[in-house]
């Protein structure tokens, strides 16, 4: 098992790339099962959620080729329906596949997805919604089992604005039987990307980006060509990054329009940003002022990104308090801080933190995905040795290659086995 070894005080220089966004390609492979033949996607980025779905798809029938970042999908001869157990357990994005096996071959048997590290997010929105359309839906021995002749479309409001069951009920009603209206749908850039693939396979879909999204079902769908959009939260990890690191950087391929509560909080703090088309430039200031956050659903500012954030306001001046809206348990990063000598008080969905003159380096351990990259941050700019960063699994799922993209920058990182 690999460790991250940080070490800190060097300051941020240069261009760093955004890959393509986790968050966007894993819906866009999972949609290509709605059509048959050859679909190109480009700007898939190098992960392990990736290869998992791939996996898993692989299972089904689908088959991959890839060329660099572009991977062709071939669902000409998808047969099979069941996502393993064994499989799914390691990721929770798998039930994307339910939506597109129901509505394509009328039957889906997906293991159900299981716990999570920073809360439950339950599914029960998918299965409802799926069953208000006219899916038999039943447990059996830990799987989710749907059938339907022909899904039929429906409105459906919400109780919460989720990303998937979002991306799972627009996948499914773009084969339903008549019209569809989702209503309290999320917004998020991932979902607006989802809806622009479909399209491009010849559905027909209006109001993604809005609350209320209308998919026009019933149309037969073809392969397509897409690009995914690139990682906004990728690009915030830099963006905080280098203002904690009193870099000057240009974070370039990405799309600043979806990071606008980030920007606006990380100038708060003092950092000098300037927004172009298509690149972010960053100047980290001398002395990090102490800045607020709440967590909202797009376009708020974004719970991928909290943990991030409170790695920067730990070496802030003054104090700042984090409220956490979205997940329940998404502060399981704090003793990891702690042990780098962060001060922060928890008190229920909020956090205090106390900025110090410094964080000590010191051996810690990742307990998921954004909390890897916290700790990373905060190896950045710990003093006294080594910070060593462990279980770094979890980064992976979700940052290409992000310890080189740091050493490009002048960073101090790099990989061992544990």
């Amino acid at each position: 098992m690999d460790k991250i070894l940080v070490e800190g005080g060097y300051p941020l220089t240069g261009e760093v790339s955004i890959s393509g966004a986790k968050n966007a390609a894993l819906p866009i492979l999972a949609a290509c099962l709605l059509t048959e033949g050859v679909s190109l996607i480009h700007n898939v980025p190098s992960l392990r959620d990736i290869d998992t779905i791939k996996r898993i798809m692989g299972l089904l029938g689908v088959e991959f080729q890839q060329q660099g970042s572009s991977l062709a999908v071939n669902t000409g001869n998808v047969q099979h329906h069941v996502a393993p157990y064994e499989l799914v357990k390691t990721m929770r994005a798998s039930i994307l596949l339910l939506g597109p096996l129901v509505a394509k071959l009328g039957k889906a048997r997906i293991s159900l997805p299981g716990g999570c590290a920073i809360g439950a997010r339950p599914i029960n929105l998918h299965l409802k919604a799926l069953a208000s359309m006219g899916a038999n839906m039943y447990l059996d021995k830990g799987y989710i089992n749907a059938k339907a002749r022909r899904l039929k479309g429906i409105e459906i409001f919400l109780d919460i604005p989720t990303v998937t069951g979002t991306e799972n009920i627009m996948m499914a009603a773009t084969l339903a039987e008549g019209t569809t209206v989702i209503k309290n749908a999320a917004k998020e850039p991932e979902v607006q990307d989802l809806a622009e693939f479909l399209r491009s396979m010849g559905a027909t879909i209006s109001g993604d980006g809005t609350d209320t999204i209308i998919i026009e079902g019933g149309k037969e769908l073809r392969a397509t060509e897409h690009r995914v959009i690139p990682d906004r939260i990728e690009a915030g990890t830099f963006l905080i990054g280098a203002a904690m690191c009193a870099g000057d950087v240009t974070i370039k391929n990405c799309r600043p329009e979806h990071l606008t509560a980030v920007i606006e909080k990380v100038e708060s703090a003092g950092a000098r940003i300037r927004v172009h088309q298509d690149h972010i430039t960053v100047q980290g200031p001398e002395r990090i002022e102490s800045v607020d956050i709440k967590t909202m659903p797009y376009p708020g500012f974004p719970t991928d990104l909290q943990a991030q954030f409170m790695a920067f306001m730990s070496v802030a001046d003054g104090w700042s308090m984090i409220r956490e809206t979205i997940f329940e348990n998404r502060f399981i990063h704090v003793s990891e801080l702690r042990r780098l000598g962060a001060e922060i008080e928890i008190n229920g969905a909020q956090a205090l933190v106390r900025g110090q003159k410094q964080l000590l380096a010191a051996p810690v351990m990742a307990t998921d995905l954004r909390a890897s990259a916290c700790l990373v941050l905060a190896g950045l700019v710990a003093r006294g040795g080594l910070t060593e960063i462990h279980r770094i699994y979890h980064l992976d799922r979700g940052y290409e290659s992000l310890e080189k993209k740091f050493q490009r920058l002048g960073a101090r990182i790099w990989r061992e086995k544990a």
